[in-house]
């Protein structure tokens, strides 16, 4: 299917030569009029895929109690800044500022601010959250103790990819040519010194990613919480140790779809390499806990007993439904192996609860 975009990016890989994997991601995803994130619905049931704050009510209650705990522990600031990356529609902040009421002094003291690249998705967010403060990136954030949550945000930052032929690291780009995005090989960037060293012995054939945003992102996080205090919980897809491989994937109508096709229809992203982003956070004085899968860190904070509390109150349809979606988050052949939970603190703050 020729899209807007397509046409966009051929003309100008006609004109310029290959784009980098990076470059063609940030367009497919965020391109202000064409990008995947400028369309009216991209997540839920009729959307694309479903994240776990649209799986069940439980996961943002859970998640927002693990927060209120690390306020309790940071002294209860008068003054908090609760700080998401891509928030999607506001869900998740919706629950957690739920279960986070009975908290005395939690609310009085939290400002919420999402980072939300997406004019569509801040309008969506407006509506759930609409207290919120919305910024391009954390720079604009006030200063102060700070409590951060990060889901399904890092799959969805740009990569580069190398691949290894003839004994030597090339970059792989998107050229375009018989009416179609293909990948060729072309000299490797500077971005190939972000890699992990001691994968550059892998044979021939094989392919590095290394994700720049991710890591840039991780450091002013860990920045802000070195300077002023607080936590950081990031929860996605990926690697406990970076390996060797293409994790490039789209997804559309829940379906596995190919990235090079219908640029701007679907949802792109890769995997997380956690070791990378903890050790970027360790180098500006955080301490990284994790990481966790998320099954045995959402069963270790209670998310088994909230299950039980609803389906007490439930109906027959209804405990059924919670039963699959603590199942869904949970289960080692779903959602609960695949996800890693990566925590990043303050060195004074106490150890967290579910690693």
């Amino acid at each position: 299917m020729t899209t807007p975009l397509h046409d966009i990016l051929a003309k100008r890989i006609l004109a310029a030569g290959p784009i980098t994997i990076a470059d063609y991601m940030a367009e497919c995803l965020l391109h202000p009029a064409h990008g995947y994130y400028s369309q009216e619905k991209v997540f839920g049931t009729e959307g694309d895929f479903i994240t776990a704050p649209e799986v069940s009510q439980m996961f943002g209650e859970i998640i927002g109690l693990w927060l209120a705990d690390r306020w309790y522990k940071m002294g209860k600031p008068e003054t908090l800044h609760l700080i998401e990356f891509g928030p999607g529609r506001g869900t998740l902040m919706e629950d957690l500022l739920r279960a986070t009421e009975p908290v005395e002094g939690f609310h009085q003291a939290v400002s919420v601010h999402f980072i939300e690249a997406s004019g569509q998705l801040r309008t969506v967010q407006k509506d759930k959250v609409p207290s919120a403060h919305w910024h391009d990136d954390l720079s604009s954030v006030p200063d102060g103790p700070s409590l951060i949550i990060a889901n399904e945000f890092f799959d969805a930052l740009p990569i580069h990819q190398f691949e290894k032929l003839d004994d030597k690291w090339l970059e792989r780009r998107v050229h375009f040519s018989d009416e179609a995005f293909s990948i060729v090989l072309t000299e490797a960037s500077a971005k190939f010194a972000l890699t992990m060293p001691n994968l550059h012995s892998s044979p021939n054939g094989s392919i590095l990613e290394v994700c720049p945003a991710a890591l840039s992102v991780t450091a002013a996080i860990a920045e802000r919480l070195f300077a002023g205090g607080g936590a950081a919980l990031i929860i996605d897809y990926g690697y406990r140790k970076s390996a060797a491989g293409d994790t490039l994937q789209a997804l559309k109508a829940h379906q596995y779809h190919n990235p090079l096709e219908d640029a701007g229809t679907a949802d792109i992203t890769a995997h997380v390499a956690f070791d990378q982003i903890a050790a970027v956070a360790k180098s500006k004085g955080t301490t990284p806990y994790g990481c966790a899968t998320q099954g045995p860190f959402l069963m270790a904070l209670g998310i088994g007993e909230r299950a039980q509390q609803l389906a007490l109150i439930a109906e027959d349809d209804g405990q059924s439904q919670i039963l699959n979606d603590l199942k869904r988050l949970t289960s080692p052949d779903e959602m609960g192996s695949l996800f890693k939970v990566l925590a990043l603190q303050a060195p004074e703050l106490a150890p967290p609860p579910g690693f």
